[in-house]
């Protein structure tokens, strides 16, 4: 009940899109805002899983030593999802989508971290899988969002 009341907010809020107005102009302006959007996106998601009955475990999860990182680590029933949260301001209809920047160097970097989360967890019979969540974010519009169930194994 919570989560739903938390995401009817947040995406009420999110009305007119995640992006970010308030980054001053300068050396790194385009960079600081394509962050604020990264975690306002995944800040959507988080919330927007827990709507849909994702127990979420871990968000930003990183192996020692790994290069790379896990979005979101959470169970959608009895699997455990690794989810990649992708949001992308989209200006035009060319522009790439989200999902195209889940490349198979970023599955081989998400897939060596998932199996040490398992690992440290000691979770080696668990039911697992990937999970991709791209949030289309078109400024003075409310994001779109499309979740990919098992993207990649």
């Amino acid at each position: 009940m919570l989560a739903r009341i938390i995401f009817a907010l947040l995406d009420w809020a999110a009305r007119r899109g995640l992006a970010v107005e308030d980054v001053p102009p300068g050396p790194g302006a385009t960079r600081q805002s394509a962050q604020r959007t990264g975690l306002r996106g995944e800040t959507y998601a988080y919330w927007y899983l827990r709507r849909h009955g994702y127990i979420l475990l871990a968000r930003n999860y990183t192996a020692a030593g790994a290069h790379g990182e896990i979005d979101l680590i959470g169970y959608d029933g009895p699997t455990l999802a690794f989810i990649e949260v992708k949001t992308r301001t989209m200006g035009s209809q060319d522009a790439p989508k989200p999902e195209d920047a889940v490349t198979h160097e970023k599955r081989r970097v998400l897939n060596r971290i998932a199996r040490r989360y398992l690992a440290e967890h000691r979770l080696h019979h668990v039911p697992w899988r990937f999970d991709v969540l791209a949030i289309e974010n078109r400024p003075g519009q409310r994001p779109q969002v499309r979740l990919y169930k098992g993207a990649f194994s």
